[in-house]
């Protein structure tokens, strides 16, 4: 069995920044700011052009605009890079409150000062440290709530997005996860089947051989070697279905009336079988192959194998809505030695069953009482439609 695959990706793990990524990052950043700066100028210059004072272009607006924002582009910038680094700042309250604090702290009174920066530029083109402190200090409060509603609503955009981001890399690595395991169980159940199908042809094969070996026992070689001729026909059947996943119910059919041919030369006029139901729309049905040929094989060998008298075996098919009923029963004489055999053909066919019919299958065995008669019966019901699970 493989390891798990080495690229599953972590769950709470988001890919490193490339160089093509903060370049993407920082043009698109570019482009909202753009966007919001030329968006506030288009307003400022229309309310001018509506009361008649364009003194300036929409240019020098547009400046203006994104002078004045420009901190706030780094600053965007820079935290989306932060959150993206220190991802538990966005797992708990408490980190995401720490990072507002951290931000009002240290990113707003910078971006005051750089706002009387501007000031001081356009009126004072030489200036000192502490005419920037002293402009910042007497700042409009408008402008300084001004600046604080845009750092705060800067803060929150990229919060968002980032905690989007996040949620997308955390379902997708889920959902890669969850494909991951579905290929590995997938994978598993194959080899499970696998493993079952290696058994199932050596069994089969096992037990044909021993009815080849009862006919040379007979000491009458043309019905040996009618028997050879049948096991050979058997044989490829059995080794060209059993690696395939499915086969029509017609094509498994053919298969059994041969084996039973087979088992005739052996048992001769004591081999009694009755079977009914076996319509032209049940033979269209698919099921998994060599699926019948143990139940027959276990009817012999608890009927046939174990008394010197004639068999009473029934083989039955029934159509019940979406569902095939297939009912294999054989009398049950008192007294008789049983039959243990390597006891290895309804355990196999119910495992088979599981893994191809994901459950939707089903398979019962028991004694019954039928008209006063003790049978013993192996009831498989299976649905008509394939599972959306099995491969052809």
């Amino acid at each position: 069995m493989e390891n798990a695959r080495p690229d599953t990706p972590v769950l709470n793990q988001v890919p490193p920044l490339t160089a093509i990524s903060l370049l993407k990052l920082l043009l698109s950043n570019i482009v909202v700011w753009t966007s919001l700066c030329a968006i506030g100028a288009l307003g400022n210059y229309g309310d001018l052009v509506k009361y008649g004072t364009t003194q300036r272009s929409f240019s020098e607006i547009l400046w203006f605009w994104v002078s004045s924002h420009l901190l706030m582009m780094v600053f965007s910038t820079c935290l989306y890079l932060i959150f993206m680094r220190y991802e538990r700042f966005l797992s708990k309250a408490k980190g995401i409150a720490l990072a507002y604090a951290i931000m009002l702290l240290g990113f707003l009174p910078l971006e005051v000062m750089y706002i009387a920066i501007l000031d001081l530029l356009k009126d004072k083109p030489g200036f000192g440290l502490q005419d920037i402190v002293s402009t910042a200090f007497n700042m409009r409060n408008f402008t300084i709530f001004l600046e604080f509603a845009w750092s705060t609503g800067t803060f929150i955009a990229v919060l968002a997005i980032c905690t989007w981001r996040q949620a997308r890399v955390r379902e997708r690595a889920l959902q890669q996860s969850m494909n991951d395991v579905l290929h590995l169980r997938l994978d598993l159940e194959q080899q499970r089947l696998d493993a079952l199908r290696g058994q199932l042809e050596p069994h089969f094969i096992f037990n044909c051989l021993n009815a080849i070996s009862a006919l040379v026992r007979s000491d009458d070689k043309r019905i040996a070697l009618t028997g050879l001729n049948r096991l050979s026909d058997l044989l490829r059947y059995a080794l060209t279905a059993s690696s395939r996943d499915w086969v029509s119910l017609e094509a498994e059919m053919t298969f059994i009336r041969d084996y039973l041919e087979l088992q005739r030369l052996r048992y001769g006029a004591r081999l009694q079988i009755s079977i009914t139901g076996d319509t032209a729309d049940v033979l269209t049905v698919d099921c998994p192959p060599l699926l019948l040929q143990p139940l027959l094989e276990n009817a012999l060998r608890h009927d046939l194998d174990c008394h010197e008298g004639s068999s009473d075996i029934r083989m039955q098919f029934k159509l019940d809505g979406k569902e095939l009923s297939i009912k294999v029963s054989n009398s049950v004489t008192d007294g008789t030695a049983a039959n243990p055999g390597l006891g290895l053909g309804l355990p196999q066919t119910r495992a088979r069953l599981e893994l191809m019919y994901a459950g939707r299958a089903s398979m019962h065995s028991g004694r019954i009482q039928d008209e006063g008669q003790q049978r013993y019966e192996v009831e498989i019901r299976m649905p008509l439609l394939m599972p959306e699970s099995a491969t052809t």
